[in-house]
C-alpha cells in the first residue's frame, strides 16, 4: 500500500516537472523574440502588441506584463527608435548658442512629447500684426536651421497668436496671420538655408493653443509665437503619411 502511494506521489511529481521545463522554454522563446526586436527599428506600439500577444498565447508567464512595461526594454527600444541621443545633442547646441547670444528670454528650447521644440516669441521674428520676417532675425534663423538640418527628422513649424482680433485686407483673422507666419519661416528655411522641402510642414493655430492665459500684455506676448519642432521619429513618420508638406 505504501509502495503504491509512494509511486503515485512520484508520478504526480513527474507530471509537474514538464510544466517547469515548458515554462522555461517559453520564457527563453519570448526573450529571443524581444532580443530580435531590440536589434531592429521597431514601432513602439507594434512592439508592445507583439509582447502582449506572446504573453496571451503562451499562458505560462503570470508576471509577463512586467516585460512589456519594463523600463529597461521600452526605454532602450524607444531611445533607439526615436533618436533621442541626436535630439539631446541638438538641444545642447541650440541652448549653448542662445546663451552666447543672450537670447534665452526670447527663444526657449524644451523637449516635449512630440520632439524638440524651439519657441520664438512673436517679437523675435515678426512685428505685431505682420508676417514679414524681421531682418534682425535672419542670422538667428540661419544658425538654428544649420543646427536642426544635421538630423533627418521632420520639422514642423507652427504659428500662434494671442486672442486679440485682427481684420485687414491681408489677414481677415488670426487664422490667416498664424498660418502666414509659419509659412514664411518654412519658406525661409527652404530658400535661404536649403533645407529639403519634404522635411518641412507648416500649420497655423490662431489663438487656440496658448501657453499662457491671455489676461495681460506680457502673457499675450508669449502667446504670439512660432514653434519650430524637430519631431521624434514616430511623429515624423506620421507627418510623412499625412502629407500636407510645403514644397517649392
Amino acid at each position: 500500500m505504501s509502495r503504491r502511494k509512494k509511486r503515485r506521489n512520484n508520478d504526480e511529481s513527474d507530471d509537474s516537472n514538464w510544466l517547469t521545463t515548458y515554462g522555461d522554454m517559453m520564457t527563453l522563446l519570448l526573450a529571443f523574440f524581444v532580443l530580435l526586436y531590440s536589434f531592429s527599428s521597431v514601432d513602439v506600439q507594434k512592439f508592445r502588441n507583439v509582447v502582449e500577444a506572446l504573453q496571451g498565447n503562451l499562458g505560462v508567464l503570470k508576471g509577463g506584463k512586467t516585460i512589456s512595461s519594463s523600463d529597461l526594454i521600452t526605454a532602450g527600444v524607444r531611445d533607439e527608435n526615436l533618436g533621442m541621443p541626436e535630439l539631446n545633442r541638438i538641444n545642447q547646441k541650440i541652448t549653448s548658442y542662445l546663451q552666447e547670444q543672450e537670447l534665452e528670454d526670447e527663444i526657449k528650447v524644451e523637449m516635449t512629447e512630440r520632439g524638440l521644440t524651439i519657441r520664438f516669441t512673436g517679437k523675435v521674428l515678426f512685428d505685431i500684426g505682420r508676417a514679414t520676417i524681421k531682418e534682425d532675425a535672419y542670422s538667428i534663423l540661419d544658425k538654428i536651421s544649420g543646427i536642426i538640418s544635421e538630423v533627418p527628422n521632420q520639422i514642423m513649424v507652427e504659428g500662434h497668436t494671442d486672442n486679440l482680433p485682427i481684420s485687414n485686407s491681408r489677414f481677415p483673422s488670426n487664422w490667416e496671420l498664424s498660418t502666414a507666419r509659419a509659412t514664411e519661416v518654412v519658406k525661409y528655411f527652404i530658400e535661404e538655408n536649403s533645407i529639403t522641402p519634404a522635411k518641412l510642414s507648416a500649420a497655423g493655430y490662431s489663438k487656440y493653443k496658448p501657453v499662457k492665459p491671455n489676461d495681460s500684455p506680457e502673457n499675450r506676448a508669449l502667446n504670439r509665437r512660432v514653434d519650430v519642432i524637430l519631431l521624434k521619429r514616430e511623429f515624423s513618420e506620421a507627418s510623412r503619411q499625412k502629407g500636407g508638406k510645403l514644397d517649392e
